[in-house]
């Protein structure tokens, strides 16, 4: 039993929750004082170093979220018709777990190896994934902040593999989407906040991914959103230390050139 049984299908949640959810966890820390001693960066670097405005980076979210609608509610039209014949039946909490850490390995490989591409192709770097690399200095908002054919590719069909591989009903994917969004935003959100979960659970967080968008990290850390596997098996991994400056403030430093 779910909050929105018998008021919203499972498909229309799976489709405008992780959107909702996005603008509602970006927002917050959109909405956040300064908090200059838990920044990666200051607010100069931010403005100086970034070469798109925020109107612009809102704009082009929305973009790529209005794609991924159209594909996951085709996606979930598909499979709910191949379902029709038989009585859906949600599968144990321990089956619907085991579903999403598949989910997060198939999301995690897709990701890993199309980014990695992205970046050691010069025409497709140039031409489509530098335009997520025009925010030098991340921001929750801006996690989504794609060139629309990336957005497609690497978002939005990673999801759809990811939940069709994985073989988690609509209702399963309705969480699992929420979650990559929620861990995507937070990777972007260039705070370094004390007691955030993701940072103690998760290798692969805000510090690992500010490195990414270093110039000496531009071609390191490319696994997103959840585990550094990819990096550390295929030689990718950049190590990095975090410090704290006396006036306030994090870094996240390369410990090698």
């Amino acid at each position: 039993m779910v909050f929105w049984d018998g008021y919203v299908s499972d498909e229309a949640m799976g489709t405008f929750a992780p959107i909702v959810v996005y603008w509602l966890y970006a927002g917050m820390y959109q909405m956040l004082p300064p908090l200059d001693r838990y920044r990666m960066h200051t607010r100069k670097e931010e403005k100086e170093k970034n070469s798109v405005a925020l109107s612009s980076v809102i704009k082009g979210v929305l973009l790529q979220q209005l794609f991924q609608a159209v594909v996951a509610q085709l996606l979930f039209l598909v499979t709910s018709k191949a379902n029709l014949t038989k009585k859906l039946v949600q599968p144990s909490y321990l089956v619907q777990f085991f579903q999403i850490l598949v989910a997060m390995f198939i999301m995690d490989t897709w990701q890993y190896f199309i980014h990695r591409f992205m970046h050691q192709s010069k025409f497709l770097y140039r031409h489509i994934h530098s335009q997520h690399h025009k925010l030098v200095v991340p921001y929750a908002i801006g996690a989504l902040y794609n060139h629309p054919l990336e957005g497609l590719l690497l978002d939005t069909v990673g999801g759809a593999i990811s939940f069709l591989f994985s073989g988690m009903t609509a209702r399963t994917a309705v969480f699992f989407f929420c979650f990559a969004v929620v861990k995507t935003v937070d990777d972007h959100c260039g705070l370094w906040l004390p007691g955030n979960l993701f940072h103690i659970l998760f290798q692969n967080n805000t510090a690992y991914h500010d490195i990414h968008h270093q110039l000496k990290g531009l071609k390191f850390n490319y696994s997103q959103p959840f585990f550094p596997i990819w990096d550390r098996l295929l030689g990718t991994y950049m190590p990095y230390t975090l410090v704290k400056h006396p006036e306030g403030g994090f870094e996240a430093r390369p410990l090698k050139e």
